[in-house]
């Protein structure tokens, strides 16, 4: 039995490792007022351009519950089990919508095997748990080891970035656990993380190349002690501050070139400019 990986946009995986990996993405939607776009068919590049000037904030919504059941239905149909890695559910309504697909196929399919996890993050955070599952389903693993694969991944990633500012976060209600920074917004530069499944604060510096240089010792210090697998930059806005700092910093610890990916629009609406940095080691850090 093969077995087939979805997941959702905001995993921010590269068109071009699903297509080689067989993985299925389902998208999210943002709203800026006038239309209402899958993020997979945003330019990014031209949407960080125009989220600056904007003077209310685009929404996002999650994935119809149709799309999600004709993701899993079409991977069934085609003799496949299904595992699904989404977006934390603290983050969006988007996982239970999945809970809910798979029980409406199984309902059509009673012996359909579907598998949701809950990655308790997003970006390529989210996106290095659906790789490793579609990874493992490639070497011609069960169900249960592609699932088992993803949930390695999680505990074995960590994701800290550094936004511009806490107004995005603020405003679109998604600050989390970082939410005691709001009265300092003018005295720090945070740097921020996702853990139990929401945004948290990892450290309040003065700069942002103190964040960035906090960033980079963090990441130093986590190979140093569990070794390295990948790691990737992440920006949100112009790439050049996160090209800058993948080639001054990063590269140098990880000992290659580092690929800089933009975060997802639904995200980015949500965070405002940002530089970040994910990363996977060969030991748990959680």
């Amino acid at each position: 039995m093969t077995v087939s990986v979805v997941t959702d946009s905001v995993a921010a995986i590269p068109d071009e490792d699903a297509r080689e990996l067989d993985i299925e993405v389902v998208s999210l939607y943002i709203n800026d007022g006038e239309t209402n776009l899958q993020e997979v068919d945003i330019d990014v590049a031209d949407f960080y351009r125009r989220l600056v000037s904007m003077n209310t904030l685009p929404t996002s919504s999650q994935p119809s519950v149709e799309s999600l059941v004709n993701a899993f239905r079409s991977a069934i149909e085609r003799g496949s089990d299904v595992v699904g890695v989404f977006i934390s559910a603290k983050m969006s309504g988007t996982f239970e919508t999945a809970l809910m697909a798979a029980e409406m196929v199984r309902s059509e399919y009673p012996d359909a095997r579907i598998e949701i996890v809950d990655s308790g993050s997003n970006s390529m955070q989210e996106g290095f748990a659906a790789l490793a599952a579609a990874q493992a389903a490639r070497a011609g693993e069960t169900l249960d080891r592609c699932v088992q694969a993803a949930r390695d991944t999680i505990s074995r990633t960590r994701y800290l970035f550094t936004p511009a500012s806490l107004d995005n976060l603020r405003r679109g209600g998604r600050i989390g656990g970082a939410s005691a920074l709001i009265g300092g917004l003018l005295q720090i530069r945070p740097i921020l993380t996702v853990e139990q499944g929401e945004t948290q604060t990892f450290a309040k510096v003065r700069t942002q190349g103190r964040a960035l240089a906090e960033i980079t010792k963090k990441f130093a210090e986590d190979v140093a002690e569990h070794g390295l697998v990948q790691v990737i930059v992440h920006y949100i806005g112009e790439p050049g501050p996160a090209e800058e700092f993948a080639a001054e910093f990063i590269e140098p610890i990880a000992g290659h070139p580092v690929r800089v990916l933009p975060v997802s629009p639904v995200i980015g609406v949500h965070v405002g400019q940002a530089v970040a940095i994910v990363y996977q080691t060969e030991r748990e850090l959680r």
